[in-house]
């Protein structure tokens, strides 16, 4: 416990040094779980989703979160606006699917045909077509923008947690429990079997620009990769050992994060050759991630109504998991961290590093035995001097 007490007083001390950059809380107006959001067109519009038929919705990029009523009391897992900040379709818990055509002033619950919990909605490329996936591996499918939902046979019991379909609403994917991956390509009328690596449950999957390259990710920190459609699936290390729960590429195959739970964050810039944790001030399980228009400006929701957005595509990343340069300087340890009075470097006393804080600026190069010595209060990021190689965080409490 008072280990506890001792890391949150020395985040409240550092609250005025790294609010102008990286994640930032926002005010969601509510403590629910937000499970899902969605910016649809632009990143100044958009909307959240999550216990108790909570709805938000922003319309100046999140300074602003206004509660929308929708009637209900269900948990509300996922949120889509397949075209415009217009109509949008919700779905939920005992089966729930909520719809609005007027941004929100008012939802139509339409009728799903099944009890089961409906853990992802999305439509393809249009307000018509339509899927919703979740408990004992229901997908169901609209073709008339809701009036109607078909069963499809996905061929597995298992919760399914995700869907996505790239382009179009004949090709898709579904994610799910102990490793399930449903792939089609005639609109769902037949759902064929893909190979992952692992067994645990798969959460999310995207695929950023085709039906080619696309990611999947899951619990103990798993990242799955596949370059040819879902024939290969192939493990990429995440650097994590958390649930991840939510992956977005915002314009290509190269430059995406995934979130999950203990606050984590991880971006890559490679195409997941190598993945960056991000500093929040979180711990709480992030549950939802989207860039809605490029890498830079992009939101995160989670637990207790939490709401995180970034202008600088999370700020200064930390040591990249994943495929390291042995000559790059990589793999150092500062101790103690955090720390009061300055930090060292084991096994690197007498070399020098250079010190940045969270906006980039230099702060200073220190020798490897006293980091940090005489710096205000902060969080800052070290790396060898002269080096290029992805800093180290290191925390400064008083």
């Amino acid at each position: 416990m008072k280990a506890c007490r001792f890391f949150c007083f020395g985040l409240v001390l550092l609250t005025p040094l790294w609010a102008s950059a990286g994640w930032v809380r926002q005010n969601s107006g509510t403590t629910m779980r937000l499970y899902s959001i969605c910016f649809p067109a632009n990143a100044t519009t958009g909307y959240v989703v999550g216990d108790g038929g909570t709805i938000r919705k922003t319309t100046n990029g999140g300074a602003v979160w206004d509660t929308l009523h929708p009637g209900i009391y269900n948990t509300l897992f996922s949120v889509h606006f397949p075209v415009d900040a217009s109509t949008g379709y919700i779905s939920g818990s005992a089966g729930k699917i909520l719809k609005t055509t007027n941004g929100g002033a008012s939802w139509d619950s339409l009728t799903s045909g099944t009890t089961q919990t409906l853990s992802g909605v999305n439509f393809p490329g249009g307000a018509t077509t339509g899927y919703v996936v979740g408990g004992s591996g229901t997908i169901r499918k609209t073709t008339d923008g809701g009036a109607s939902w078909v069963s499809q046979t996905s061929g597995t019991t298992n919760y399914l947690y995700g869907l996505y379909f790239p382009v179009n609403a004949s090709t898709g994917y579904v994610v799910g429990g102990s490793g399930v991956i449903r792939k089609t390509t005639n609109g769902g009328t037949n759902w064929v079997t893909q190979t992952s690596s692992v067994t645990h449950d798969l959460r999310s999957v995207h695929f950023p620009v085709d039906v080619t390259t696309g990611y999947i990710v899951g619990d103990i920190g798993t990242i799955e990769k596949t370059t040819n459609g879902g024939t290969n699936w192939v493990s990429q290390f995440s650097g994590a050992t958390s649930v991840l729960s939510s992956v977005s590429f915002p314009v290509n195959a190269t430059t995406g994060y995934t979130v999950g739970s203990v606050g984590t964050i991880r971006k890559t810039t490679n195409g997941g050759t190598g993945w960056a944790n991000q500093y929040t001030d979180t711990t709480y399980y992030l549950l939802a991630v989207q860039f809605p228009v490029d890498a830079q400006t992009g939101y995160a929701t989670a637990m207790n109504g939490i709401i995180l957005k970034t202008i600088d595509g999370g700020g200064v990343e930390e040591e990249t998991a994943g495929v390291r340069d042995q000559g790059s300087g990589l793999g150092v340890t500062a101790r103690p961290n955090p720390f009061v009075s300055y930090a060292a470097i084991p096994g690197h006393e007498s070399e020098r590093f250079s010190l940045y804080d969270v906006s980039g600026r230099k702060a200073g190069v220190f020798q490897g035995d006293r980091i940090g010595e005489g710096l205000a209060p902060g969080v800052y990021f070290l790396r060898p001097e002269g080096g290029n190689a992805k800093p180290l965080r290191i925390v400064k409490v008083r």
